[in-house]
């Protein structure tokens, strides 16, 4: 099966790498994002899609709007193929385009349709606090992920995932699953089922405000928050910006979530929980994790951290560092 690709970031890696290495499907062209300039060089940097795509010698077309392109336009109907995959372009696909492949357009969305549709379904899902996530496998129509579904995946989200490690997770899963489905739609193994419109919601593009953390929300959204947006939720100690990576949630109702390595905090919780303060105040010092910060309902533990312009650093190197006390005050 003739198949071309179209991807952009780490996300689409694994179905690229699934569909050369199956022997029953050859990629004949990828289709992937410009190169963007990076750092203060502002050095041009490849797709993490086009270096797979370059290593395994597959032509690369990278139009700045594909829909638009003539050239590769002809290009792309020249190569008479069998289905397009995407994973993760990062542009929409017009009807002339749709319509090339006799198989049809087949897409790799990072949620259990039609919930989450649009750009970002992972950071949302965390977001909102998703306890099972997945992958949709969908066959494409104009409409912004609305078309009908073959097949899906699960996996439940734990407690300290995050939209990278979550991320990784749900790209393998769909790497594997494409492969079978399209073998699968080809043979008619597999049957298209349409989308319950009323039952679909959106995970729009991510704007730098929904990085601000507010100490007065509760401990849950506030790590649901963190943990959807990493690595780029943001506060403020001593007057200079803080990002905060990672965070703990703690109390009863965590404690069966957590690894074994916080064993030794839960043993101090009686004595941890009686303090109070101010949303946003430290209010205790933990020898080994680090600093505990009131928020408007329950107390998070911040774990990792990123001070400006340095490197991320765990909680407790933090405390040292900065010398932190308690009563200070974040945001």
């Amino acid at each position: 099966m003739n198949v071309v690709f179209f991807g952009t970031p780490d996300f689409a890696v694994p179905t690229l790498q699934a569909l050369i290495q199956h022997s029953q499907t050859e990629v004949v062209a990828v289709v992937t994002q410009p190169d963007k300039a990076k750092g203060r060089g502002k050095q041009l940097i490849p797709s993490p899609v086009k270096q797979v795509a370059r290593d395994a010698q597959i032509p690369i077309l990278q139009p700045k709007h594909v829909k638009k392109d003539t050239a590769v336009l002809n290009q792309l109907r020249e190569l008479n193929a069998d289905a397009f995959v995407v994973a993760a372009y990062g542009q929409i696909l017009s009807s002339e385009i749709l319509e090339m492949p006799r198989l049809g357009c087949f897409n790799v969305h990072a949620s259990l349709l039609p919930k989450y549709r649009g750009a970002a379904p992972i950071q949302w899902s965390l977001y909102y606090g998703e306890t099972e996530v997945g992958v949709t496998i969908m066959l494409m129509e104009v409409g912004m992920d609305t078309g009908p579904m073959l097949t899906k995946v699960k996996t439940p989200v734990e407690l300290l995932d995050n939209a990278e490690t979550l991320g990784n997770r749900l790209a393998q899963l769909g790497g594997d699953l494409l492969v079978e489905t399209l073998l699968q739609w080809e043979k008619g193994e597999v049957e298209a089922t349409t989308q319950d419109d009323s039952q679909a919601s959106y995970a729009p593009l991510i704007q730098k405000s929904h990085y601000q953390l507010d100490w007065s929300k509760p401990a849950i959204a506030l790590h649901n928050q963190i943990r959807g947006f990493y690595p780029h939720s943001t506060t403020s100690l001593r007057d200079e910006p803080l990002k905060i990576l990672a965070t703990v949630p703690l109390g009863e109702r965590y404690w069966s979530q957590l690894p074994a390595e916080y064993d030794s905090l839960r043993q101090q919780w009686e004595t941890i929980d009686t303090k109070t303060g101010k949303a946003g105040e430290i209010i205790a010092i933990i020898k080994k994790f680090g600093a505990i910060v009131q928020t408007g309902e329950g107390q998070l533990l911040l774990s990792q951290v990123q001070r400006a312009g340095k490197r991320p650093q765990s909680g407790w190197d933090f405390v040292n560092g900065m010398r932190l006390t308690v009563g200070e005050k974040l945001g």
